[in-house]
């Protein structure tokens, strides 16, 4: 609208330039009359051409000149007229407008048409046809607003009091029985010129905060759409785009206006607004690369609890289309199975494929009480374990945790018992969770903002304590779900076998610190549990087991689940120190990791990014020794932790020279932190090792000799 106000005022600007123009045409006809007699005397064989095949350009004399000084303020006006034309209608003034606003409120019919007709005026503003269809002008951008403001504000109540309509909500069948009353047929025009233009200005609207206070002023007349399914499909679209594409406040707003249709209207603008949300959710799911930012996940996770929100409108409606949807990542799985390419997986393994799965996931989630939703909880688990499951290699952990969780929050909310800790513990035994890290210390790694981990930052302890430390949150949540059962000794009994045998595997004293730690608080569980289950006298299959330490599961007293709530705080922490800082040492160190975040990679790239940011630590990690060598020698400090270095995890490239100084190179204070160790060298021996002349040879004929 304010474009729209100073497009106007350039053309008051631009009033009184014509003069000049044709004061200038004036002297170029003089110079043309100049031209044409010299060239008459000069080559009198070319002139007499040029009248015998051109006599127009010729027949140029000194009255049309005349003519023109003559008629110079005449044609000026004239000019004039057509740069800025004189509003062709009765102009509006500010005075009108408030008359308008007084009547309306005193229920005038009068002031209604004239405001309606004002408002398609003002709707219509700049448009090529728009000053041959109105009759009214406006002429000042003050007069615009108040009209815009007047209408948006008060019209509804107007319409709806003018056709004896209630004065807020409504149904569908309440506007299909008014369409057969007089009042409809003599006012309906009325309502249709209203929404009409104010879909024609939101579609010409760039402004986020005009476009929401529009939407947010039509939604009370939507009801209203349902004697006009054009219109009503125009709206959709249009605010479909603004909650798919805008920011901030917009979406919100237009999701409002799509919930409220949804609720008036009835299943069948349901159905296309359900359509139109999941393929907006799905194109802003496009994201590039193996990295996602937290930003960026935060808006799907918003996008995606307005589509859940908008399945709740009616359940019925929606298990269709969440059952063809659901199917389509089935069939899509299937392919990649079937299909010959190599890399027929990373149509899975897409960040468009994974958000679906979230979507849907929290979809059945928040209406597991529903008998139809419960029912589609099955083929969605039976995908989501494909999926964790198609490529077991440690560089799509991040994956195959985002499953695990998704796995937890479905049989949270139905009830029903999924093998959760199968994919975690076979995480545990894989090498890259018990070889020595090898890559040395390594910058911090989230591994819910990644889909995919480089080969370097594998072999970092960075990785490793992060998915060893998501492992045993999500099997603490998986088992804190059971903890209540009457079944849950048997359920845990192969599992603490499981991860009795990690400890004693694993050269890692700080995990198997962690690891003991939920071993006990599962065995603390397991008594709690059994304690009731002694006093109990339930059978297997009686119908009250189901209700077995209820109250106590209300509550949330087992060990179990006072242990996950101080994980999920711990995981906090972790989460607010690392969006602080983003590696483990250097502030220009966290640049590179956001540029990491940021970038567009290939998925099957080895993290050439990562690299870069790991050798760059190193470096000033260096850079730090070698002033800290030339201050202090001898023995190191407390104060120096060899948690502060971070190590090349270059396997192909060795750097050129040691990371570490000469006095760093040491063993570390920490008993937990491992460190690639260095071979040294045996001295050379002044004698061969082997052959017939060496004292080593005779020795070893001498033990033969003795044998024999």
């Amino acid at each position: 609208m304010q474009s729209k106000s100073i497009e106007f005022w350039q053309i008051d600007k631009n009033d009184g330039t014509t003069g000049g123009n044709i004061l200038s045409s004036k002297k170029a006809a003089k110079e043309h009359m100049q031209q044409l007699q010299r060239l008459q005397d000069k080559d009198p064989e070319f002139y007499q051409f040029l009248k015998d095949y051109d006599k127009d350009l010729l027949e140029f004399n000194d009255e049309d000149l005349d003519d023109a000084e003559t008629g110079l303020d005449g044609d000026e006006s004239q000019y004039t007229k057509e740069v800025v034309p004189k509003p062709s209608g009765k102009v509006i003034t500010t005075a009108m407008v408030d008359s308008w606003c007084t009547e309306i409120k005193d229920h005038r019919l009068s002031a209604i048409r004239s405001s309606l007709r004002a408002f398609r005026a003002a709707c219509h503003y700049g448009d090529d046809d728009s000053s041959e269809t109105s009759r009214l002008d406006i002429v000042s951008s003050s007069v615009f607003n108040k009209i815009m403001v007047l209408v948006l504000t008060e019209m509804d109540k107007a319409l709806r009091e003018l056709l004896k309509f209630p004065t807020s909500g409504g149904k569908r069948e309440t506007v299909l029985d008014l369409m057969h009353t007089k009042l409809w047929k003599k006012y309906g025009n009325l309502v249709k010129l209203y929404l009409g233009n104010t879909l024609h200005v939101l579609n010409q609207m760039t402004d986020e905060e005009m476009i929401s206070f529009t939407l947010k002023r039509i939604k009370c007349s939507a009801v209203f759409l349902a004697a006009f399914p054009v219109l009503l499909r125009k709206f959709i679209k249009v605010a479909l785009h603004f909650w798919g594409t805008g920011g901030g406040g917009l979406q919100v707003v237009s999701f409002l206006f799509l919930r409220d249709v949804c609720v008036r209207l009835g299943t069948d603008c349901l159905d296309a607004c359900l359509r139109g949300m999941y393929k907006a959710y799905v194109m802003n799911c496009k994201i590039k690369g193996k990295y996602a930012s937290a930003s960026k996940l935060q808006h799907i996770q918003f996008l995606g609890n307005c589509v859940a929100e908008l399945c709740g409108v009616d359940l019925s409606s929606t298990y269709q289309n969440a059952f063809i949807y659901i199917r389509q990542l089935a069939t899509v799985l299937r392919g990649t199975l079937t299909e010959k390419p190599n890399k027929a997986y990373l149509k899975v393994y897409d960040w468009q494929f994974l958000c679906c799965l979230e979507l849907w996931t929290g979809v059945i989630c928040a209406y597991s009480s529903d008998p139809d939703f419960r029912l589609l909880a099955y083929p969605l688990t039976q995908i989501i374990f494909g999926v964790a499951r198609l490529v077991p290699t440690a560089r799509y952990f991040p994956i195959r945790l985002r499953c695990a969780r998704m796995l937890n929050r479905i049989s949270a909310s139905t009830g029903s018992f999924i093998p959760v800790s199968l994919l975690l513990l076979d995480m545990l035994e894989m090498k890259e969770l018990n070889n020595p890290p090898v890559g040395g210390v390594g910058k911090a790694v989230d591994l819910f903002t990644r889909k995919l981990v480089g080969k370097p930052t594998l072999k970092t302890r960075g990785f490793q304590e992060a998915c060893v430390h998501a492992v045993i949150e999500q099997l603490a949540e998986h088992l804190a779900l059971w903890s209540y059962s009457i079944s849950f000794f048997e359920l845990s009994f192969v599992l603490i076998v499981r991860l009795r045998s990690y400890c004693k595997t694993t050269n890692n004293d700080r995990f198997r610190k962690d690891v003991r730690e939920l071993i006990r608080q599962v065995e603390a569980s397991v008594e709690f549990a059994n304690a009731k289950r002694g006093s109990s006298e339930l059978s297997p299959n009686s119908p009250s087991v189901e209700s077995f330490l209820q109250a106590e599961k209300e509550a949330g007293i087992s060990p179990l689940s006072q242990f996950v709530a101080e994980l999920r705080l711990r995981a906090q922490q972790r989460s607010d120190s690392l969006a602080k800082s983003s590696v483990l040492v250097g502030a220009k160190s966290a640049i590179f990791r956001r540029k990491v975040s940021g970038g567009d990679g290939d998925d099957d790239d080895d993290a050439t990014d990562e690299d870069s940011a790991d050798e760059a630590g190193a470096e000033q990690q260096q850079q730090q020794a070698r002033k800290k060598s030339s201050r202090v020698s001898g023995v190191a400090l407390e104060d120096d932790v060899v948690e502060d270095l971070i190590l090349s995890s270059d396997d192909d490239e060795a750097p050129e020279g040691d990371l570490l100084s000469e006095d760093e190179d040491r063993e570390p204070d920490d008993p937990d932190i491992e460190m690639p160790s260095k071979k040294r060298k045996r001295p050379s021996a002044p004698y061969p090792s082997k052959g017939k002349g060496g004292p080593r040879s005779k020795k070893m004929n001498r033990r033969k000799s003795q044998k024999v």
